[in-house]
């Protein structure tokens, strides 16, 4: 192989074949966050604050995974949102100073540089738990406008300085707005309320010549055709409760697929399969999604692997698999 991960997965971004298809067997990314936004995780276990005054909590059942803390809303009536929205004062920050040290470790040549971010839903979630967002977005509508217009200023602030001293290859749009059966809102309503902020992101993105992939878990289908419309290229993680082969088929010349395999049981999780059926599921897994390229290998067994556990013995025989029949998938068909 002659290609470094970096320029191997953006040529998938960029709907070229690939010389391989890319995998989380041989990653081709580093993320950068900023402590500012909403943080992914929490591995060292504590609390953090976001600038919009959000505080989020790690949860050790789902990998430290950081979510909104209960109890500790910032916005009780969003009538009222005026006077209880406290944004950080950031005046004097060294922003190329904090970039840079987030930089110093990777190798640019070969991982592409990532930041996250627009996420409209979450962030109004996390400002006043599920339930009142919900009721907001449908009593209030031109009030939850209001508000997010006033966060999309300090969260285009971030993302210009961002674009500024990361020079990042690739924006993720990770705004989660789905549950696994069903979107919390219409698409009507994603137009009307979180499209244009998510727009505003996009664009910035493009401008500074970034590549757009979005994450958005659940049955989230039905926004596909907005995101081609604001520039998204690739969507990940495509869980089995959405028609992973029919948007293969209708806008794989469009739209990088980062997914496919279902980690949540069903046909493609792989967790209650012999060997012999896993092979099985993986080799059509593989037959219908890697021809004409646009498509990541995401066949995660077990999760990911825990520091200080042994091995899942599932996900060692996909990485096999992967190995042996995948990453030549380009030179052989």
């Amino acid at each position: 192989m002659t290609l470094t991960p970096k320029e191997n997965y953006l040529r998938t971004l960029r709907g070229e074949i690939p010389e391989y298809p890319p995998s989380f067997f041989d990653p081709y990314s580093r993320p950068v966050f900023d402590e500012l936004l909403t943080p992914n995780s929490l591995p060292d276990g504590k609390d953090a604050v976001t600038g919009l005054g959000v505080t989020f909590t790690p949860s050790p059942e789902l990998n430290f995974g950081a979510m909104p803390k209960p109890g500790r809303y910032v916005i009780e009536d969003i009538t009222k949102w005026r006077d209880q929205l406290r944004i950080r004062d950031v005046t004097g920050r060294d922003w190329e100073g904090y970039y840079k040290e987030k930089l110093k470790d990777i190798d640019r040549e070969k991982f592409c540089v990532c930041v996250d971010g627009g996420d409209y839903f979450l962030n109004l979630v996390g400002l006043m738990d599920f339930e009142p967002a919900m009721l907001a977005v449908v009593e209030e509508p031109e009030e939850v406008k209001a508000l997010l217009t006033e966060a999309s200023k300090f969260l285009l602030m971030v993302t210009k300085k961002q674009m500024q001293y990361l020079k990042p290859d690739v924006y993720i749009l990770m705004d989660d707005d789905a549950a696994y059966r069903a979107p919390f809102f219409s698409v009507e309503t994603y137009r009307e309320i979180f499209k244009p902020f998510h727009k505003l992101h996009c664009d910035l993105a493009l401008e500074n010549g970034c590549m757009i992939t979005r994450h958005d878990c659940g049955k989230s289908e039905q926004f596909v055709e907005d995101w081609l419309d604001i520039g998204i290229c690739a969507w990940n993680p495509i869980q089995d409760t959405n028609d992973a082969k029919a948007i293969k088929k209708k806008y794989g010349d469009r739209l990088t697929l980062e997914g496919g395999w279902s980690s949540q049981g069903g046909k493609f999780s792989g967790l209650d399969f012999t060997e012999e059926e896993l092979y099985a599921a993986l080799d059509e897994y593989v037959d219908y999604f890697a021809p004409g390229g646009r498509w990541v290998f995401s066949a995660m067994v077990g999760g990911m692997p825990v520091p200080g556990e042994p091995p899942n013995p599932k996900r060692e025989l996909v990485k096999k698999y992967y190995e042996e029949k995948v990453r030549n998938y380009y030179q052989t068909h």
